[in-house]
């Protein structure tokens, strides 16, 4: 593989949900062999890298993000001889790995926890936050819903912020730290490229567990001590050559958000503003300056995210009337515009792939699917389901391959049920189906990713915006590299140009539709002093 310096500041990074996306051994869960087989997708669509959820050996009470040991892998997806298997395939496939860790919690069958439940006065008690019995510690809430607080057999209550069956790990202990600083060096010895930190910042609490006040310091997100940690991680990773630490940050403040990725921390962190943001240029354009801005105050690249494993995709979302996202706010059932949000997607691919800095894309995005809303209740498997009513099942749906019906090729032989079901609706959205017709969204994203490594404007750092009519964003990249993207309701004149590199949509001659985005080469004299080679 050829060794790019910083390969993570302006890479395309695709995120594979394990179970969803290919299945190798024909029980209906995708697997390492399954990844390994479609790896010329991957390849084919041109990604730098592939972050991969999850695989360790767990009880799968949350998907996997209950990790029993994270120095193995679940007999579900395969084995450790096969993971470094695929991590040298795909390195041969000029394909970097990024595997994810979870360090807020364990799982309740992790040796640590269960030794800590099995005597009183086990060591590994003080790994995690065990409370005498009487009244629960406090009234924190789980991320999930519900009570943050179990009681064991013998009366005494432990944290979890997410599940029951992801114990909260006391990262005081400095056990804990130097365990999971050995976790790192095991899958950099591995050969792995990267290492996706989950929930980032909530790995601190404080000692005496006050109540989550109204104002004021929060107990368990963001305090200030966690930046400790991850400048310890940072030390680590800068032990080998080219290794990126990459942050889930959920942060509404963005200078907070920024402290993460200072020089000797984080890499780089996903930007869910962007991920979250409406429909609408005007605060687009106020998220897009924003990051810019609070990125390059620490010399960190920006990302844009527009869909995960844990959100409504976001053909769905900009096919309703509120296309925001918020965990807070349960939109399941509203009307959906299917046609209109497809539209926007590709519109959106445009603009999040022609960003400085790095761009990520989840299983799917490139198919164009949609969020599956209509599960039957007895199928769903995510715990956030059944705790607070939001469900995350939708958009983690198995991948369709070829053929006319579920289960579209997922499975070898395509006999057996996945582990979630497919909508029969998306006979037309198959990677069979899509490869080679240039209006589908899988042309679509080759065609871009493809573009995106041949332009050099879309590897200079900065960018540009251009004036442009109401309603719209334009912007240069380098000398030369325009993107216009119509956010509005009518069509909007193309600026002058003398190549059409890639629209979203078809155009109507020299005008723009609406929600359409298209990539240009400028006339070089017509471009302002400041842009011109």
């Amino acid at each position: 593989m050829t060794v790019a310096t910083q390969w993570w500041r302006d890479a395309v990074i695709y995120q594979i949900y394990p179970r969803s996306f290919a299945d190798g051994d024909g029980d209906g869960i995708g697997d390492l062999a399954g990844i390994r087989r479609r790896l010329g997708h991957l390849a084919d669509l041109g990604v730098n890298a592939i972050w991969m959820s999850p695989w360790y050996p767990s009880p799968m009470a949350d998907a996997g993000y209950d990790v029993a040991d994270f120095r193995d892998i679940d007999p579900v997806f395969g084995t450790m001889a096969e993971a470094r298997t695929l991590i040298r395939e795909a390195h041969a496939a000029g394909i970097r790995l990024i595997v994810d860790i979870v360090p807020n919690h364990v799982s309740a069958h992790h040796p640590w926890f269960t030794a800590a439940l099995a005597a009183p006065d086990a060591p590994e008690r003080d790994y995690f936050w065990f409370r005498p019995g009487g009244a629960a510690p406090n009234s924190w809430r789980s991320e999930f819903g519900g009570p943050a607080w179990t009681r064991t057999v013998s009366g005494d209550w432990y944290l979890h912020l997410f599940t029951p069956e992801q114990p909260d790990l006391n990262w005081d202990h400095p056990d804990v730290r130097a365990e999971f600083e050995n976790i790192l060096r095991f899958w950099f010895d591995a050969g792995v490229d990267g290492i996706r930190i989950d929930s980032a910042a909530l790995l601190l609490k404080d000692p005496a567990l006050p109540e989550v006040p109204e104002h004021g310091p929060h107990p368990y997100h963001d305090l200030d001590g966690v930046h400790d940690i991850y400048r310890s991680w940072r030390r680590v990773a800068d032990g080998y050559p080219d290794r990126a630490l990459i942050g889930e940050v959920w942060l509404p403040d963005a200078e907070r958000f920024a402290r993460y990725l200072r020089p000797d921390e984080l890499h780089a962190a996903f930007n869910f503003d962007f991920l979250g943001c409406a429909w609408d240029p005007d605060l687009l354009r106020e998220c897009i300056d924003r990051t810019l801005h609070v990125h390059a105050a620490v010399g960190a690249p920006a990302t844009w995210v527009l869909s995960n494993h844990d959100v409504t995709r976001h053909v769905t979302r900009y096919g309703r009337r509120d296309t925001t996202f918020s965990f807070a706010t349960k939109r399941e059932g509203t009307p959906v515009d299917l046609e209109l949000g497809t539209r926007r997607a590709r519109a959106a691919a445009l603009l999040s792939l022609s960003l400085p800095g790095t761009a990520y894309v989840y299983q799917g995005e490139e198919l164009g699917l949609w969020e599956h809303e209509n599960i039957p209740p007895g199928l769903r498997q995510d715990p956030m389901w059944a705790r607070s009513g939001h469900g995350r099942d939708g958009c983690r749906v198995p991948l369709p391959w070829h053929g006319d019906e579920p289960p579209f090729g997922f499975s070898p032989g395509s006999t057996a049920e996945p582990w979630l079901p497919q909508p029969p609706e998306w006979k037309g959205l198959t990677v069979a189906a899509q490869s080679g017709d240039p209006s589908s969204m899988l042309e679509l994203y080759r065609t871009a990713i493809r573009l995106r490594r041949a332009e050099p404007g879309l590897h200079t750092p900065a960018m540009t915006w251009l004036p442009s009519a109401p309603g719209t964003l334009a912007y240069t990249r380098g000398p030369g590299f325009a993107c216009v993207v119509n956010l509005s309701t009518a069509p909007v004149a193309l600026p002058d140009h003398e190549t059409r590199l890639l629209a979203s949509s078809p155009l109507d001659g020299d005008l723009l539709p609406p929600d359409t985005a298209v990539w240009l080469r400028l006339r070089q004299d017509r471009l302002p002093d400041h842009l011109a080679t």
